[in-house]
């Protein structure tokens, strides 16, 4: 499958319609838990997408904690953001341009958008540069390489989306960096430790037809659909039919497996 970026601008409208059945998420906890532990008095968040994480802290109403930023290249998802929150400064930029001045934040975050970015690696020592003497980074997402089996281990995560869609695993495996890039990227920027602890196990497996009920199946949902064509597209839902057909026949159940394995690689900026 060819290189394709995502295009949020077009997304944007109904990008929060995959979060309507996620209330209860653990990202948020997590985050809030930083951000309590840190004594953050201003933190930035990096794809900030619609807001939904900064909205989630924001109602926390955590005391010490100060100015909220927000910054993303998609000023359609920034547009959504602002019409849902007050007092955030949102900014749009690019992760490896960080239009801030040195030393300017205690905590420096992304959720699921690492694999977005140009160049990584950057992102991370623009975090460096932005980030107060014991100021903490925080990178929290997936790696595709837990769906990956290998001889006598089986794969660690399953998601039909990776069986369903020919080439989305694939263009993972090169979209998405592994914890151990990442954490390289970390040490060669100068901070000084890091940690990787788990976040969430999402599991919410369909059963049979309950399977076109999933937000994550629209096209517009999630960037592994995105980038694919439309052809493509419809190619994923006919092999969904297929199996659901097949199983009728049979008079047998399909499931369509979601079992992911979401982490956060934390590391700190050393003190002065």
């Amino acid at each position: 499958m060819p290189d394709r970026s995502v295009n949020y601008d077009q997304v944007a409208p109904t990008y929060n319609r995959r979060f309507n059945t996620q209330k209860d998420r653990l990202i948020a906890a997590v985050l809030i838990d930083l951000v309590r532990a840190t004594w953050a008095n201003r933190l930035l968040e990096i794809g900030c997408g619609t807001g939904r994480w900064l909205a989630d802290i924001q109602a926390a109403r955590i005391p010490a904690l100060g100015c909220l930023y927000g910054l993303d290249r998609s000023a359609g998802m920034l547009a959504q953001a602002r019409s849902r929150m007050l007092g955030l400064q949102l900014v749009q930029g690019l992760a490896e341009s960080l239009p801030f001045p040195e030393a300017s934040f205690d905590l420096v975050y992304c959720v699921n958008a690492l694999h977005h970015f140009n160049q990584p690696e950057q992102f991370v020592d623009q975090a460096f540069r932005l980030l107060r003497p014991g100021g903490q980074l925080a990178v929290i997402g997936m790696d595709p390489r837990n769906f990956l089996a290998a001889p006598n281990h089986p794969a660690r995560a399953r998601w039909y989306v990776y069986e369903y869609f020919d080439g989305t695993l694939e263009t993972d495996l090169q979209r998405f960096p592994s914890w151990g890039q990442v954490l390289d990227w970390m040490m060669g920027a100068g901070f000084a430790e890091a940690r990787l602890q788990p976040v969430e196990h999402v599991r919410d497996t369909k059963t049979g037809a309950a399977v076109w009920s999933d937000p994550f199946i629209e096209k517009n949902s999630t960037s592994q659909l995105i980038l694919l064509t439309e052809a493509e597209y419809q190619t994923g839902l006919d092999r969904i039919q297929a199996a659901l057909s097949k199983a009728e026949a049979a008079h047998q159940t399909c499931t369509f497996a979601v079992d992911l394995l979401i982490d956060m690689l934390v590391t700190q900026k050393p003190e002065e």
